[in-house]
């Protein structure tokens, strides 16, 4: 089995895969903490492992993604240290099999080509992939499998701090479904506005981007406020939490000494 690693400006998503058939062993999150070093990075890694009964050893290699650069070194020397191996990092010149027009390729985050690469080998192109973390990222790949680029729009949590941090009066809420769209109290307006309001842009966002495309794709959402916000959109969209750890499993086999994958 492989171990993949994302470090995203909020979370960190650690897991193992079986590269064969791309099975998720174990997917957790962690607190994305730029105090930690690498030695502690290492520990928790670690601890993780033992609950599930998995030794280092057991581990063939490993890959890792990161869009928060002060804590990219900390966390890949942890994982290093673990293993008593080298692993792959997701950076410019990689192996990946997508074709990027963007006016310069090297700005797309390692997340989203990781998002991109599982995408393609899983739904195919066109397709609009969506993910939610500290920021709504929306990515567009037309039908002749190209990275066009996409949009970035505040995260939900994101927003909503900003709107609590600049109006006095409005509470610190929990960002979960009201139990009315026309709320009748102040949290559950928030919520409502929250919830609705992040569902309502998507749809909007998808509905400009096939009117610019001019034909519609499949949508697919991953991220940690994906499971929230979804399922309230009108229009139909696949819910895919490893997202991230398919492609980082693909990317592995296409850059590993000897991998399946040439492309």
């Amino acid at each position: 089995m492989i171990l993949t690693v994302d470090v995203g400006n909020t979370n960190i998503v650690f897991g193992c895969t079986k590269p064969e058939n791309y099975e998720l062993v174990f997917e957790e999150r962690l607190v994305t903490d730029l105090r930690k070093t690498a030695i502690e990075y290492a520990i928790t890694f670690k601890t993780i492992l033992d609950l599930y009964n998995i030794k280092p050893e057991d581990i063939e290699g490993g890959i890792l993604s990161s869009s928060v650069p002060p804590v990219t070194a900390q966390v890949k020397r942890g994982i290093e240290r673990l293993l008593g191996k080298n692993i792959i990092e997701v950076t410019p010149g990689i192996k990946t099999g997508v074709d990027i027009k963007l006016d310069d390729p090297s700005q797309l985050g390692a997340d989203l080509l990781v998002a991109a690469v599982a995408g393609l080998a899983q739904y195919g192109a066109p397709l609009i992939l969506i993910d939610m973390g500290t920021a709504t990222t929306i990515s567009v790949i037309n039908d002749q499998k190209r990275f066009l680029g996409g949009m970035i729009i505040p995260g939900v949590r994101v927003a909503l701090e900003g709107l609590t941090a600049n109006a006095a009066h409005l509470p610190e809420i929990a960002i979960e479904k009201p139990a009315r769209l026309i709320a009748g109290n102040t949290v559950g307006a928030m919520q409502s506005g929250s919830i609705y309001g992040q569902a309502s842009c998507v749809d909007g966002m998808i509905d400009r981007i096939w009117e610019d495309l001019g034909y519609e794709t499949a949508v697919v959402a991953s991220g940690g406020f994906a499971g929230t916000i979804i399922p309230n959109c009108k229009h139909s969209i696949t819910l895919d939490s490893e997202l991230l750890t398919k492609g980082l499993t693909i990317l592995y086999e296409k850059n590993k000494k000897g991998g399946r994958h040439n492309k």
